[in-house]
């Protein structure tokens, strides 16, 4: 906090409880106290206002419904109370209390809870929920740094809204604060990312408060969050995926989808490339498609900086990605003219 905006806080307060002791000076009654509650009072503004200043406006409406509930609650209960006659005597207390106890469940619980009150009030059920349950995607930390989902969103392929927890942008903030310059130039990349995210128009964009104290792991935490808001988790990371299968967590793998677009290629079809590198077997050359695919050329080691045409003779498919297995093209012979020796 800053010193300016303490010092308005504490002068608030001076300021309510004065006028709080002047008008009990007016109304003839004690000073002392009307002052001290109204500088009780004018705290509780303060930390309120502070505090609704770092909450997000979900949070906020869903708490105002919980107060709301738990005030007709109350009343709902007190009302009838007071209809026995030993309790009208009470009355304003009973009301009081049982307000206030209410009052407090009702925001606790609704603050507590907020992402199950908020689906069950505002997201569709059956087969809407199963279509806008893949419309609510949250992005880890992989996926952020990585940058790919912004194209993905500026090209359309992205549907719904990106949910970017603040654990996550918190992970981002320490890789970027890293000792290590590789890891700080990552970090940097990925806040770099985030707000060119916020920036784009084609997808909104929520950053959620929403965080699991009792679980210190991110990626636990990320897959808790979306089986919580019945969301999509987006990584590129591959163990994340198999954790998430066992919990039944939905995950798209933006590597995965990056193998599948590759283009397809069959034995017998032919390829222009150039080598740029030996084999590990002898005589063998290595080339690499636009996409980063590794190619092996047989026989291709006498081609190195060449351009050169070869014939795909098999398609090896691995958990990183794919290999083209190749061998060069055999250029047509020109036949040469044959010469008749004439016996002279």
């Amino acid at each position: 906090m800053k010193i300016e905006e303490l010092r308005l806080r504490i002068l608030f307060i001076i300021l309510v409880g004065v006028v709080c002791y002047g008008v009990s000076l007016n109304l003839h009654f004690g000073p002392w106290i009307p002052a001290l509650v109204g500088g009780w009072v004018a705290t509780l503004i303060v930390v309120a206002e502070r505090g609704l200043n770092q909450t997000s406006v979900r949070v906020i409406i869903i708490g105002a419904f919980g107060l709301a509930l738990g005030v007709i609650l109350a009343n709902l209960i007190a009302y009838p109370l007071l209809l026995i006659a030993p309790l009208k005597s009470f009355a304003p207390y009973i009301l009081l209390l049982t307000n206030l106890i209410f009052a407090t469940v009702g925001v606790t619980v609704a603050t507590k809870r907020e992402t199950e009150i908020y689906n069950f009030l505002f997201r569709p059920s059956g087969k809407g929920a199963g279509a806008s349950q893949g419309a609510r995607k949250v992005l880890d930390t992989s996926v952020i740094i990585d940058g790919r989902i912004l194209d993905l969103c500026k090209t359309g392929f992205i549907e719904g809204t990106l949910i970017i927890p603040n654990f996550v942008l918190t992970e981002i903030g320490q890789i970027a604060d890293s000792s290590s310059s590789t890891k700080r130039a990552r970090g940097r990349r990925g806040l770099d990312m985030v707000n060119k995210l916020q920036t784009q128009e084609n997808v909104p964009v929520e950053i959620v408060d929403k965080d699991f104290p009792e679980i210190k792991e991110v990626d636990t935490k990320l897959l808790r969050l979306g089986k919580l808001m019945q969301a999509t988790v987006l990584t590129n990371d591959y163990n994340l995926r198999k954790l998430a299968k066992i919990q039944d967590v939905q995950v798209l793998n933006i590597n995965e989808l990056a193998t599948s677009l590759k283009p397809i290629l069959l034995p017998g079809e032919s390829l222009r490339i150039n080598v740029i590198k030996e084999g590990e077997n002898p005589d063998q050359g290595v080339a690499y498609l636009e996409d980063g695919t590794m190619v092996v050329v047989e026989r291709g080691k006498k081609r190195i900086g060449q351009q050169t045409e070869v014939t795909v003779t098999s398609v090896l498919q691995t958990t990183t990605g794919k290999m083209i297995f190749t061998e060069v093209k055999e250029e047509p012979r020109t036949k040469r003219p044959r010469v008749r020796k004439i016996a002279g």
